[in-house]
Order: C-alpha cells, then sequence, then structure tokens
C-alpha cells in the first residue's frame, strides 16, 4: 500500500498555508455583482470638475465611502475616483440601501458607462456593483 499521509509542506494544507505560516483560504467565488444603473450627483459642486472630466473613462472603477456625518444626507455616499479625488456623491434618492449595505460592511463600487458635458456640468453616468 502506497503512503497516503502528505507532509504538511505538500498537498492541499500546503496550498491552505502561506510561507509565513499563515491560514490562507482561497475564495473562488469572489464576484462583482451588478446592482443598479445611477449617475453621480453634485459635480457641479466639485473644484476642478471640468479639468478632470477628460480623464474620467467608461469603464473605469470608482470607489465609495461612506459619509454618515454629512449634514445634509446622513446616508450620504461619496464617490472618489481610484486616485482618492472626490467627484460627488450616488444621489440621495439612490443612496438609502447602498448605505445599509455598506454600513454592514459590504464592499460597493461603481463603473462608468458613459459621461456627457453639457456647459459647466458634467454627467457622468453609472453602474453600482456589490462585491462578494
Amino acid at each position: 500500500m502506497g503512503n497516503l499521509v502528505k507532509s504538511a509542506a505538500g498537498g492541499l494544507m500546503g496550498l491552505l498555508h502561506s510561507k509565513n505560516g499563515e491560514l490562507t483560504i482561497p475564495k473562488p467565488f469572489e464576484k462583482d455583482i451588478f446592482l443598479f444603473d445611477t449617475y453621480v450627483a453634485g459635480t457641479t459642486y466639485i473644484d476642478g470638475i471640468e479639468e478632470l472630466e477628460p480623464h474620467l473613462n467608461n469603464g473605469e472603477r470608482l470607489e465609495f465611502f461612506r459619509e454618515p456625518d454629512n449634514q445634509y444626507d446622513m446616508q450620504a455616499i461619496v464617490i472618489k475616483t481610484v486616485d482618492g479625488v472626490k467627484i460627488g456623491y450616488i444621489p440621495r434618492h439612490d443612496n438609502v440601501i447602498f448605505a445599509r449595505l455598506m454600513d454592514a460592511g459590504k464592499l460597493l463600487f461603481g463603473k462608468i458607462t458613459s459621461k456627457e458635458k453639457k456647459g459647466s456640468w458634467v454627467k457622468i453616468n453609472i453602474k453600482v456593483y456589490l462585491h462578494e
């Protein structure tokens, strides 16, 4: 009979333990789930949005951050580029469920689907995703 027991350095246990000995469990079921189409609100209040607009591209990822101390909206969600530049907010009428998900520890993000410049106003359409 062959030896069925593998040493800790190989096999399944070897895959689950990183070089420093910590247990690392792969997440094969990670996925991004599309939730909603919306737009970036408040772009007219962002200094330099007209200069920033040419650098915002379709498909670009946008990061979401909760702003519970916002004096106008306790459910506020700030939208920033991956470089940390604020471009606006999730519209107030769309943010209640997203804020609850984020407050529960869920990771939400957006992707630019289109943009349109109307004078000094920049309309940025986005898709909202849940990373699960």
